[in-house]
């Protein structure tokens, strides 16, 4: 459960964005997701492999004259 301090005088809208961005945060709604459908760990490594692989170019340590 979400616990949101409201001070006195704080508008609803602010708190409701406060509300939002802690729902955000806490990554309900993307575990959700994630648990519609079952993924197999083989895949699951797979995806992380080919990320670190993408960051790694994207990224890493390359220089121009190599």
């Amino acid at each position: 459960m979400l616990i949101i301090d409201v001070k006195d005088g704080e508008s609803i809208d602010r708190a409701l964005k406060k509300y939002k961005r802690k729902y955000e945060k806490s990554g309900v709604l993307k575990e959700l997701r994630k648990r519609k459908h079952f993924t197999k760990p083989s895949i699951t490594r797979r995806a992380e492999v080919l990320k670190a692989v993408y960051k790694e170019r994207m990224y890493g340590n390359h220089s121009e004259n190599s």
